[in-house]
């Protein structure tokens, strides 16, 4: 029998764009990464008020740190920017990501056990799908204490994981925003939700 959920109990989100978000706007691509960082607290607030359980948000990849040295320092910034506010706003946080790496930001190094008692959020930083799986050989997956997902939203129009938690993705369904991320509407994430009403959550069976 298939049946449908209301509300998704972890929803991923893929916040894209925001170098083309940037530049169509005349501004040096890294400019973009700071843009995003309010959408993020707004769809966070949302995520909150609607009763979601768990998010996880891409902040950046290993594949993200081949990039300029000053795309990096930016994003690296907005991520624990990002972190820090949604801590102050009570969030429980874990931090997903290889924290040997000096690309991973030393601040948020704390987080890498999830701390509070909120809202968990999973913040993929300096994250790579082969790190996690390569977890395996030693009993479990690196991001063995993230749930399997329902719902993965992704802004800027691209229709590909880009290697987001492939093990708890299996199942999700997958919504894109054609819009770049710093270009966030609260609609955006309404008619995600609207979208996965309609969806049959047969899971395989």
């Amino acid at each position: 029998m298939m049946t449908r959920r209301v509300l998704p109990n972890h929803v991923g989100f893929i916040p894209d764009g925001n170098r083309r978000w940037a530049a169509g706007h005349g501004l040096p691509k890294q400019s973009g990464y700071q843009a995003g960082i309010e959408p993020g607290l707004a769809l966070y607030e949302m995520c909150k008020s609607r009763g979601i359980s768990e998010v996880s948000v891409f902040g950046f990849t290993q594949d993200n740190t081949k990039r300029p040295s000053e795309q990096i320092q930016a994003f690296r910034s907005a991520c624990v920017a990002f972190a820090a506010e949604i801590v102050r706003r009570g969030a429980a946080l874990l931090v997903v990501g290889d924290e040997r790496s000096p690309q991973f930001p030393e601040e948020l190094k704390a987080f890498r056990t999830r701390q509070g008692e909120g809202i968990k959020v999973n913040f993929l930083v300096n994250y790579h799908w082969e790190w996690d799986l390569d977890g395996l050989k030693m009993g479990q997956l690196r991001s063995q204490d993230v749930s399997r997902l329902d719902l993965i939203v992704r802004w800027g129009g691209g229709r590909r994981l880009s290697g987001f938690l492939p093990v708890q993705s299996v199942y999700a369904d997958f919504f894109v925003v054609d819009q770049h991320w710093p270009d966030f509407r609260p609609e955006h994430f309404e008619d995600a939700l609207n979208w996965f009403k309609e969806q049959d959550q047969t899971l395989g069976g």
